[in-house]
């Protein structure tokens, strides 16, 4: 018996060959979205991303944070974070999405963008430390953004807004044969937090 009886209309695959990408849609109310925004913005210990482009460190205004079962170390645009121990929030957020999924996660590497002006460009999160073929949930709460996918072969484009409380799914090839990105845009003013719950592979 599922603690989570919710039903939702998934689209089970937005991807047209090379990989599963599931789309839930809101998986929470807009009241319980807007209160794991606020408590999210207050007790998560956010921090400025930095990453080295070209032999350069680069501070991003973008904020991020990282947390987990275990205090696991994460490698990615040339730097390396230890995750903090899940607190309350991170928990109960991480259980909903592993009812309604039936995957598990270990970690979880939460953004904040302060408005559309912050975004993040084409990439996989195929990292080393992350199970192969693993799922990769992404969670949003609060501004409404486009989110998009470009085959790395083919150049197709697949793009869908992710709503406020609304659960995105990657798993199997994906992080293979596609990139994601969520593009600029001066027409959002208000903030958005992503939460990413991912797998590390502490055999790698």
């Amino acid at each position: 018996m599922s603690l989570f009886d919710d039903h939702f209309d998934i689209i089970e695959n937005i991807l047209p060959y090379d990989g599963v990408t599931s789309y839930y849609g809101k998986i929470f109310s807009e009241e319980e979205a807007n209160g794991y925004f606020d408590k999210l913005m207050t007790e998560v210990e956010w921090k400025s991303d930095e990453a080295v482009i070209f032999g350069k460190l680069i501070e991003t205004k973008r904020k991020v944070a990282w947390y987990g079962s275990e205090s696991f170390s994460y490698t990615y645009s040339g730097r390396t974070k230890t995750a903090l121990p899940w607190n309350k929030t991170l928990l109960e957020i991480k259980g909903k999405i592993e009812s309604i999924s039936g995957e598990t996660f270990n970690s979880c590497l939460l953004n904040l963008y302060h408005n559309g002006s912050e975004g993040m460009a084409y990439h996989s999160d195929g990292e080393k430390d992350l199970k192969d073929n693993g799922a990769i949930s992404s969670l949003s709460f609060g501004a409404e953004r486009k989110f998009n996918f470009k085959h790395k072969t083919t150049k197709e484009l697949v793009s869908l807004i992710l709503e406020n409380g609304s659960l995105l799914m990657m798993k199997d090839v994906t992080q293979k044969f596609w990139l994601h990105r969520l593009p600029t845009t001066t027409k959002i003013i208000k903030p958005r937090i992503s939460l990413t719950f991912r797998t590390i592979d502490k055999s790698k």
